[in-house]
């Protein structure tokens, strides 16, 4: 195996991380909602998604958004740091290899146009089509589209989210019968995520699973 170096504390190792930090990654609550991933006590369905059941079915992360992985995707996101993709992409492989949960196809998280030519690039995209092969599922990248350019959802409020991401998704094809694998970096509340598998519902999708490398959650 390639001698390379720990991408967080440089010593050499034959993987993207050593075993100390990958030990040390930020991980989810042991008992954690199925659906939504919010620390509860038994793993069992949180209050609030029986409350207000979200459209998607369930939501696999590999870690905590919290440092460093919050780092690395910031790096990936706003330095084009693509390789990251593909070493957070990994991370994800190994999570959902021991799921045994295998959708019908990939969507990664569109952006706005504006946002791609801003960025060059869509960082769920890039993710997808890393985990897309080892996973042996196809990618539809040009499947949805976002058509409202939005505020970034990170500087908003969490109560303001769902009304800043209303109506900014369009399908352009049908789904019927289709499990879907809804691919993106962070899961803060939801509401993204929510609203394009709402979208994705109308078009025929009858499960939805959110794969996302890290999920926003209180300290």
């Amino acid at each position: 195996m390639t001698q390379t170096n720990c991408i967080l504390c440089g010593i050499p190792t034959n993987q993207d991380f050593c075993e100390p930090c990958i030990l040390d990654l930020p991980q989810l609550p042991y008992n954690h909602c199925p659906v939504c991933l919010w620390p509860v006590p038994t793993s069992e369905i949180c209050g609030a998604c029986l409350n207000k059941p979200p459209a998607f079915t369930r939501t696999i992360a590999t870690l905590r958004y919290a440092f460093p992985v919050d780092a690395l995707i910031r790096a990936l996101k706003y330095q084009a740091n693509l390789s990251l993709a593909s070493i957070l992409g990994n991370l994800l492989i190994k999570k959902l290899k021991i799921t045994n949960i295998i959708p019908d196809v990939i969507i990664p998280m569109p952006l706005h146009p504006i946002r791609l030519r801003e960025r060059g690039f869509n960082q769920a995209m890039e993710i997808s089509r890393h985990i897309s092969k080892p996973m042996g599922i196809v990618v539809l990248p040009d499947s949805c589209t976002r058509i409202k350019h939005t505020p970034s959802q990170a500087g908003l409020p969490w109560k303001d989210r769902q009304k800043n991401i209303r109506n900014a998704f369009k399908c352009k094809i049908d789904l019927s019968g289709k499990h879907v694998a809804l691919v993106d970096d962070v899961m803060t509340t939801g509401a993204t995520l929510n609203e394009l598998a709402q979208v994705l519902r109308q078009h025929g999708a009858i499960e939805i699973s959110n794969w996302v490398i890290a999920r926003a959650l209180p300290e």
